[in-house]
């Protein structure tokens, strides 16, 4: 019976670094006919990663959009990047997909990797299934592969198909519904073969271990095994395809994009099974009210045509010089890559770009009657690495800001501002190569160069012990001049008190008029310590002084509290404070002690651990680390687990350093300062 047409539809392809995501990308453009040949990373050549960032890395750094079509049904592919420090565009992007395709190689040891993602599609009920990828190279047992997988897997994952192996290469796959055989041929259709008599048995059992995982949730079909009836293909692809949409089941397929294997049987699954924009709009709460509505799910700034937004089109069919969100819409774009193809009109289910939009943001529902923000939109990953960075030229400080400003609409987990406490401006990450790709955009694409270093540690400082001090500004020269003359009391304060200011003045000695200027003086002369750093915790006292009715004003009284502060510091046994940090340390649970390691060898605190809550599998370990040790923290600790291991982290408080670290923090601070 033939399948009813569906709308437009999105799958979007992810998985781990080197799965093969883009030659996936290009196998099902190729099939669908929507690029005449396959193009190779090599050469320079695909649809998917296509940007400079992309190809000097061998690596898709942003989310890839590809339209085209299969036996009469619009698609669009979204290839997302494999790096875990750009997540924040795959979660994006899976938001608006009706399917994901999860691509992974059957390597046990990398199942890991794939954690973070499979544990997101669970959460929100993402309809997903899972590709094994390179099968005619790979070496390592499916089986285990899946076990492993699923044990990452709140869903169950169902084995659709088992591969025929011929010696150590797999050949072909026998289709578990349809128990029809096919041996693959490179760059040609598979051929419909019989099921080898070697096969036969593991066919057998696989197939009854399929029907009894989809029985779990149908009771038809659970009664019809109990009875021993055998079901129809056409019943097990209907309930298939609900199991599916209501996210209850990962398909599993396998085969090899490269040289096409497997690709056209996972093109029929999507459009036979995946559900249609409908379901997307539920899950997303948006409601059009009977008019169009859009999600905007990823903002580019290109230099021809300006402000990009990447919108599924969940209802309605939107059109350019439309008003859509409130806005006009200045155009639209379907596209291929890095191409671009203007429309007149989209319709509910397909993905374009709306051009020259100034105003809807990443994560927002535009619909007749405005913009609303998607409730259930990915939060903003937090910063883990962070660069101090400033332009190469001067004339470019101006613009720095404002292009800053535009990546971080691109990719919500970048952000930036300046240090109050070292004056530094801050660009902030989710890793070291995050923040190289937001560099090199800079400079690529909006002509600023920049420098970078690793940012300063706030250190700062605080006293032992109190002293009083009397100090006296006096200068005479021609007409009026300077006379303030100030007595104070220094003390300590307790860990996080800052500071206070009080006096004392008892019959005039220093006119309440001038009183706030020796406290803006000593306010000032707080700033660096006699270590170098700003000081804290310690409270000032005018207690006495003296004036001249003349020569004292607001200037001479400040500049004598100033003096005060800098003569009486040193004399307080001034102390070097490191500011310490809570970390909450997630790691799979193979990895804790290595986590526990690393915070050890980083002179960290730890505080206990225990398993994360709602992670299977996984510990969260909680630590106090000095911030000084934190900078490449996240380098080290994915390079400990596999690439999955990450933190939290929060400032905690100010701890005393004393010995031949903080000497050595202090030499280097003044040889700073002395160099400005």
């Amino acid at each position: 019976m033939p399948k009813k047409p569906s709308g437009p539809r999105v799958a979007a392809l992810v998985g781990p670094y080197l799965g093969g995501k883009t030659a996936l990308l290009e196998s099902l453009l190729f099939q669908c006919g929507a690029i005449p040949r396959k193009g190779a990373r090599k050469d320079g050549t695909t649809v998917g990663d296509s940007s400079p960032e992309s190809r000097a890395r061998g690596s898709g750094t942003e989310v890839n959009v590809a339209s085209a079509e299969y036996l009469g049904e619009k698609w669009t592919f979204l290839d997302c990047p494999g790096s875990i420090e750009l997540l924040q565009e795959s979660e994006n992007a899976l938001m608006v997909a009706d399917a994901a395709v999860v691509v992974c190689e059957s390597d046990v040891g990398r199942v890991l990797t794939m954690a973070p993602l499979l544990k997101f599609l669970d959460d929100l009920d993402i309809p997903h299934l899972l590709f094994v990828n390179k099968m005619d190279v790979s070496a390592g047992s499916v089986k285990e592969t899946l076990d492993a997988l699923q044990g990452l897997s709140r869903h169950p994952l169902v084995m659709r198909e088992i591969p025929i192996r011929e010696g150590d290469k797999v050949t072909g796959h026998v289709d578990l519904v349809s128990e029809r055989a096919f041996r693959w041929t490179p760059g040609k259709i598979s051929e419909l073969i019989q099921i080898p008599d070697t096969v036969k048995p593991r066919e057998a059992k696989a197939r009854t271990e399929m029907l009894e995982a989809l029985a779990d949730f149908d009771d038809k079909l659970l009664e019809q095994l109990l009875e021993d009836v055998v079901p129809p293909p056409a019943a097990i692809y209907e309930t298939l395809a609900k199991d599916l949409g209501e996210s209850k089941v990962v398909p599993v397929f396998f085969g090899s994009a490269d040289r096409d294997h497997g690709v056209r049987r996972l093109l029929k699954a999507l459009r036979h099974e995946a559900p249609e924009v409908g379901a997307i709009a539920r899950r997303l709460g948006v409601a059009s009210g009977g008019g169009p509505a859009a999600a905007v799910f990823k903002t580019l700034h290109a230099g021809h045509t300006g402000k990009l937004s990447l919108v599924r089109v969940l209802a309605g069919d939107i059109a350019e010089g439309a008003t859509l969100g409130g806005a006009r819409i200045g155009g639209l774009l379907r596209l291929l890559g890095g191409k671009q193809e203007k429309t007149a009109k989209a319709a509910a289910g397909e993905v374009v770009a709306l051009a020259r939009t100034e105003g809807p943001a990443t994560g927002q529902a535009l619909t007749a009657a405005g913009v609303q923000a998607i409730a259930n939109w990915p939060a903003k990953l937090a910063a883990l690495f962070a660069l101090a960075i400033h332009s190469e030229k001067r004339e470019d400080d101006v613009k720095l800001t404002a292009v800053l400003a535009k990546l971080v609409e691109e990719d919500p987990s970048l952000s930036f501002g300046p240090n109050s406490d070292t004056g530094e401006f801050l660009l902030w990450g989710l890793g070291e190569m995050h923040l190289q790709i937001a560099l090199d955009r800079l400079k690529q694409r909006f002509h600023i160069a920049v420098k970078a270093k690793r940012p300063q540690v706030p250190y700062k400082e605080t006293i032992r012990k109190g002293v009083k001090q009397h100090a006296r500004q006096k200068k005479q020269s021609g007409g009026h001049g300077e006379f303030g003359d100030v007595h104070v009391e220094i003390k300590p304060l307790p860990r996080g008190s800052g500071f206070t200011f009080t006096n004392s003045i008892t019959g005039g000695a220093v006119p309440r008029q001038y009183i706030p200027a020796v406290e803006a003086g000593v306010r000032e002369s707080l700033g660096r310590g006699p270590l170098g750093f700003p000081v804290v915790d310690l409270s000032v006292t005018l207690t006495d002084g003296q004036f001249h009715t003349v020569d004292s004003s607001d200037m001479a009284f400040k500049k004598a509290g100033a003096l005060a502060m800098r003569e009486g510091l040193p004399a307080c046994q001034p102390v070097l404070l490191e500011p310490i940090c809570h970390v909450e340390i997630a790691i799979p649970s193979d990895f804790t002690s290595k986590a526990q390691r690393l915070v050890s060898g980083r002179r960290g605190q730890i505080l206990g651990f225990d398993t994360k809550p709602d992670w299977k599998g996984w510990d969260q370990v909680l630590a106090l680390l000095p911030q000084a040790e934190m900078h490449d923290l996240i380098v080290e600790l994915r390079s400990a687990t596999l690439g999955v291991g990450t933190f939290a982290w929060r400032f905690d408080h100010l701890q005393e350093l004393t010995g031949k670290h903080a000497d050595q923090i202090i030499t280097e601070r003044q040889h700073m300062v002395a160099a400005q």
